[in-house]
This record gives structure tokens, C-alpha cells and sequence, in this order.
């Protein structure tokens, strides 16, 4: 009887690894960023990130909230993260309009200002697998990144510096994702 049960939760086991195979390998799985999710696909997402996201260390931010700290995280926003996360009292980018999943536009009331700024310095230092969001260890000190980090913790309640930052020199959405390249030549 019992070996009969073993035998049954292998087959079980088996053939949902098999249906998930077939899933993915006949091409029935969606990859375009437009195309509807596949079933359970946010939710076990979130729920990996947050389980992994709760067995780290919660480290208070190494940098103090004050607004040159703030300052200095708006530059690296602006610079590095605008392109995809929006800007305060802007359209959303274009490229954040064609990513699945949208990234959240932090200064739009919808973001991290809830979440506390170790985890945002997570997200920002080592990236979120399968959203579009790179990691910038090794692009940005760890200074710069907590700098970051605080200004998104903070983003609803930016002090008027900040903002004026934050909207200094903005223009297009690309040049917002891609602010070292020279546009292209114009046709003639």
C-alpha cells in the first residue's frame, strides 16, 4: 500500500514536470512582452523574491537622509534609473510602456516608499531576475547606491531641490534610458 502511494506521488510529480515541459517546449508560453501572463506567473514571482528578500539581513542605510544625500541620489536616479522609473510629474517613458512586467514608476504614488530602503538597496545592487531591472553592483558605489535607495524610500515626500534635480536637463524618454548616446543623424 505504501509502496503503491510512493509509486503514485513520482507519477504525479512526473507528469505535471512533463505537462510544464510541454508547456514551454511546443511554444505555448507567452514571451512577448504584451502577451497575457502565464498562470500563477506574478504571484510566484513576488512570492520568490519576498521569501528570498526575508532570510536577508535588514541593514539600517549607510548613508543619512538629509537632502544632499538626496541630491546626490537624484543625479543617479535621473541618470540611471529615470528612463524606466519616470520622473516626478512626467509621462511615463516609452520603454517602461513596452516591459513586462511595467516597471513601477516611483514618483507617481506607485513604487517603494513602503518598502524599507535596505530592500530597495537589494533591488538596486543586485537586480531582480526576469523584470528588466539590472543589477548596479560594480556600476555604482555602495555610497551611490544607498543614495538611491533613500531617495526612492522617500519619494513622496521629495523637498523642492530634489525635485527641481530630478527635472533638470529631462527630456525625451530615450535620452532619459540612454543619456551618454548622441542622437542619430537626421535624414536628408
Amino acid at each position: 500500500m505504501l509502496k503503491g502511494f510512493i509509486v503514485g506521488i513520482l507519477l504525479g510529480v512526473l507528469l505535471i514536470a512533463g505537462g510544464v515541459y510541454l508547456y514551454f517546449s511546443t511554444g505555448r508560453a507567452p514571451v512577448a512582452t504584451a502577451a497575457p501572463p502565464m498562470p500563477f506567473e506574478k504571484k510566484l514571482a513576488n512570492l520568490g523574491l519576498h521569501a528570498y528578500l526575508d532570510k536577508l539581513p535588514h541593514p539600517e542605510p549607510q548613508v543619512p537622509v538629509n537632502d544632499e544625500n538626496l541630491l546626490h541620489g537624484a543625479k543617479i536616479y535621473k541618470e540611471n534609473c529615470a528612463g524606466c522609473h519616470g520622473l516626478p510629474g512626467a509621462e511615463k517613458p516609452l520603454i517602461a510602456s513596452g516591459m513586462y512586467p511595467t516597471p513601477p514608476q516611483l514618483f507617481h504614488g506607485v513604487g517603494v516608499t513602503d518598502d524599507d530602503a535596505w530592500e530597495s538597496y537589494w533591488k538596486v545592487k543586485n537586480g531582480i531576475r526576469m523584470t528588466g531591472m539590472p543589477g548596479f553592483k560594480g556600476a555604482l558605489t555602495e555610497t551611490q547606491i544607498w543614495q538611491v535607495a533613500v531617495l526612492v524610500k522617500n519619494a513622496d515626500k521629495i523637498t523642492e531641490p530634489v525635485r527641481k534635480e530630478l527635472g533638470a536637463g529631462a527630456t525625451t524618454p530615450m535620452e532619459m534610458a540612454m543619456p551618454n548616446s548622441s542622437p542619430a543623424p537626421a535624414k536628408k
